[in-house]
């Protein structure tokens, strides 16, 4: 009698025709991504491999010249340069000034906006209508409410009798920049509010009326049964709008330019201005992974801390 040993198809190297069907149901998945894939790598890749290619020369943008290797001469000149470091300072003011409101703000009216309230989708509209509206398009509003003689706010103050001369608030580093988060923290909050809302509704109504019949208090309830639930959406609300914040650009090139005398100067406004006005793509390219690499650094931290506690929660 002979024993013949069955050898697995995998083993054998034979393809099983379970094995060719399942490629053949995975070829329309790879062609619907393929596109996606292709466009992101000329997009994207492409020009960031480029432009830290470009960040170790001294580029030339004229055909025919050379562009000399300096090594990591472009990035240390950027520790040395005062403007580049205090446009990373207005980048962190900007930021303290525009994220804690957009944060306790969103979570107050999505609190409000979660309840059964009479024109309660309305007012879910009329929050995020600034989101969607441009940036260009807010700037120009918000450049003319702090105009320093047919402003808004001046006229305001002057009428409450809070000043007796207009305030040039785009003139000085520090009310310019308080002028330019209060647009960011207005054109975030509705933002925020959506991101709140969704995660308010996983909540369930049962455990609020358990909380309740138990003699828990609104604020108990709140602290106790809601924001155990959201803790993590917030601090992803918190992580992003923090990287939206130190990538700041169009409010400050609309409102101000930078100015004046570079004193309202943000990362990505100055890394534009050393690329497209100096022509100096090399410190350009380099300022903009220096920034890339700080807002990885602030996002772990921030990842870290969120996760500490999350834990310390539990």
């Amino acid at each position: 009698m002979t024993l013949q040993a069955t050898v697995p198809a995998s083993i054998s190297g034979r393809v099983t025709p379970s094995g060719r069907k399942s490629r053949r149901s995975a070829l329309p998945g790879i062609a619907f991504i393929l596109p996606g894939v292709l466009l992101y790598a000329l997009i994207v890749l492409w020009p960031a491999v480029e432009a830290l290619i470009i960040s170790f020369k001294r580029y030339r943008v004229r055909s025919g010249l050379a562009s000399p290797g300096v090594g990591l001469a472009n990035y240390t000149r950027a520790f040395h340069d005062p403007v580049a470091i205090q446009s990373f300072v207005n980048s962190a003011v900007y930021m303290l000034l525009s994220v804690p409101p957009q944060i306790v703000l969103g979570l107050v009216i999505a609190l409000l906006l979660d309840k059964a309230m009479p024109g309660r989708t309305f007012f879910r509209v009329l929050f995020y209508i600034p989101v969607i509206t441009s940036w260009v398009v807010v700037s120009l509003l918000f450049l003319w409410l702090f105009n320093t003689d047919q402003g808004v706010f001046n006229w305001i103050l002057s009428s409450l009798g809070l000043v007796h001369h207009n305030i040039d608030w785009l003139g000085n580093r520090w009310s310019a920049m308080l002028a330019i988060s209060v647009l960011g923290a207005w054109k975030g909050v509705g933002w925020a509010m959506l991101i709140i809302l969704a995660s308010l509704a996983g909540v369930s109504d049962d455990l609020h009326e358990a909380a309740a019949i138990d003699g828990a208090g609104t604020w108990s309830r709140f602290r106790y049964v809601t924001l155990p639930h959201i803790r993590s959406t917030l601090a992803t609300v918190t992580i992003l709008l923090v990287m939206g914040g130190f990538n700041v650009f169009p409010s400050v090139y609309l409102m101000t330019g930078g100015g004046p005398a570079d004193q309202t100067q943000v990362p990505l406004t100055y890394i534009y201005k050393q690329a497209f006005t100096y022509l100096d793509f090399g410190y350009g390219s380099a300022l903009s992974y220096l920034l890339a690499f700080f807002i990885v650094v602030i996002t772990l931290i921030q990842y870290w801390i969120a996760r500490r506690i999350e834990r310390g929660a539990q």
